[in-house]
C-alpha cells in the first residue's frame, strides 16, 4: 500500500489572502477624453474611417492591408479620445485563481479597448488551469470584464510521491497548491485521478465515515480501499461500491462499528462481510484444541452476523 503523504496548508497565520476582483494596473494620472464628448468622437472616427477608404481605392492598395488599416487608424482615433484599459474585472474567480487570470489576459493600462482581440484574451484566460471557461466584455469607455468559470476541485492526488490538486474530470489543476486545501479528501495511486468522481459523493453522503476517512487508497487501478485515521482499512469491491456501502451502513446501525473501533472490514464480496476487531491478534499458526483438533485464529475475521453478536455481548 503506497505511502500516504499530505502537505502542510500555506499561508501566513494560516489566514486566506483576501479575494480581489478588480485590478489596476497602474494608477492613472489625468484620464479622460479630451475636449469632445464620446458622440463626437465616434462621428470623428468615422470620418476617419472614410478617409481612408477613399485614400485606399486611389492609391490602389491591396484588399487584405485595408481592413488592418482602417482598424488600427480607428483603434488610434478612440484611444486619443480616452478609450483606452483603466481597470480590469474578474467575476467569478477566486482569491488563488484571480492572479493568474489577470496574468493571462495580459491587459495593462493604456491598452486601446476598441481594437481589442476578445476572443484572443478568452483564450489566453481559458489557459489557466484553474479556468473551465471564460467570457470577455469591453465595459466603455475604459473598462473590460471577464466572466470565469472554475474548475471545481475535486480531491489532492498523490502518485509515486507526487501531490496535485484535480478537478472532477480528473485533471490536475497546476496552480493549485495543495497544501492550501486540507479540506479536500486525499486520493492515492495510479487511475485515482480519474476514478474518485464516482466513489466520492457516496463516502461524502455518509458524514460519520467521512469524518474519519484519511485517504481513499486505487488498488490494482480497479477497486478502493478506504483508510481510516486509526489505521482501519474498509476493502470495497471493483464493482458494485454502493451495494457494498449500503451493506456497510446496516452493519454500522447494528453493530456501531466506527464507534466501537476495528481492524479491517472486507465488503469485497456481495454475499458476506468480514470484520477483523481492533484487538484481535492473529498467530501465524493455529493452536491445537482438545484431541487435537484445531481452533479458528483469533480475529481471522467474522460475518456481520457475528460481529452484530459479539457487540451486543
Amino acid at each position: 500500500m503506497p505511502a500516504v503523504i499530505r502537505s502542510a496548508p500555506k499561508g501566513r497565520g494560516g489566514r486566506k489572502a483576501p479575494a480581489r476582483a478588480v485590478y489596476s494596473p497602474t494608477k492613472l494620472k489625468g484620464v479622460g477624453a479630451v475636449g469632445l464628448d464620446h458622440r463626437a468622437a465616434l462621428w470623428a472616427a468615422f470620418g476617419l474611417v472614410f478617409f481612408v477608404l477613399v485614400l485606399t481605392l486611389f492609391t490602389g492598395v491591396r484588399l487584405q492591408h485595408l481592413a488592418g488599416r482602417m482598424g488600427e487608424a480607428v483603434d488610434r482615433e478612440f484611444a486619443a479620445l480616452g478609450f483606452r484599459v483603466k481597470s480590469v474585472t474578474v467575476v467569478g474567480g477566486s482569491a488563488l485563481s484571480t492572479p493568474a487570470v489577470l496574468k493571462a489576459a495580459g491587459l495593462t493600462q493604456g491598452t486601446p479597448l476598441i481594437g481589442l482581440n476578445l476572443e484572443d484574451v478568452r483564450e489566453r484566460v481559458e489557459q489557466v488551469g484553474w479556468i473551465k471557461s471564460a467570457k470577455v466584455m469591453r465595459l466603455l469607455p475604459d473598462a473590460v470584464a471577464i466572466w470565469v468559470v472554475e474548475r471545481p476541485r475535486l480531491a489532492v492526488w498523490q502518485r509515486q510521491g507526487v501531490i496535485n490538486v484535480v478537478d472532477k474530470d480528473g485533471q490536475i489543476i497546476p496552480e493549485a497548491d495543495p497544501g492550501a486545501f486540507p479540506d479536500l479528501p486525499l486520493i492515492v495511486g495510479e487511475g485515482a485521478n480519474e476514478a474518485a468522481a464516482a466513489v466520492l459523493p457516496q463516502i461524502m453522503a455518509r458524514p460519520s465515515l467521512y469524518a474519519r476517512l484519511e485517504a481513499l487508497v486505487r488498488v490494482d487501478a480497479r477497486r478502493w480501499d478506504l483508510r481510516l485515521k486509526d489505521g482501519a482499512l474498509i476493502q470495497l469491491p471493483a464493482k458494485g461500491e454502493d451495494s457494498a456501502l449500503i451493506q456497510f451502513d446496516q452493519l454500522e446501525q447494528k453493530a456501531r462499528l466506527l464507534e466501537i473501533g476495528f481492524d479491517r472490514i472486507d465488503l469485497r464480496d456481495p454475499e458476506m462481510v468480514a470484520v477483523r476487531p481492533k484487538d484481535a491478534v492473529t498467530p501465524s499458526a493455529p493452536a491445537p484444541g482438545p484431541a487435537g483438533a484445531s481452533t479458528p485464529a483469533a480475529g481471522a475475521g467474522l460475518t456481520a452476523a457475528a460481529a452484530g453478536t459479539a457487540a451486543a455481548e
